[in-house]
């Protein structure tokens, strides 16, 4: 049983897209417009129990982006556990990442694609 209803889980997904950081927004505009491959990318879906960042649904992969209070953080590595249980390739980047090398995690996710 999912930890939230499937309404509740559309309704915070949207409020998360409104929300998204400066960084969420940047990697959006790429993701979105289809130079990855030409795969399809959707913002803040949820996925079960989670909400992820981004995901390519038709290739298993999900990419989340993180802030410090992401460091070492124990649910973050049971969440990812469970996406790749579930079949999900999981990159993470940290917001600084896309900040000042967008070019280098461009091209980690299209290795992931490939």
């Amino acid at each position: 049983m999912d930890r939230f209803s499937r309404r509740d889980g559309r309704e915070r997904a949207r409020d998360l897209r409104v929300r998204g950081t400066p960084q969420e927004v940047l990697l959006w505009q790429h993701l979105r417009a289809g130079r990855m491959l030409g795969v399809k990318f959707k913002r803040q879906q949820p996925l079960g129990f989670y909400i992820v960042d981004f995901v390519a649904l038709e290739r298993g992969l999900v990419v989340e982006l993180d802030g410090g209070h992401h460091a070492g953080s124990e649910y973050d590595a049971v969440r990812d556990a469970e996406l790749r249980a579930r079949g999900f390739t999981v990159l993470r980047f940290w917001n600084n990442e896309v900040t000042d090398n967008l070019e280098g995690v461009l091209a980690r996710i299209v290795e992931a694609l490939g």
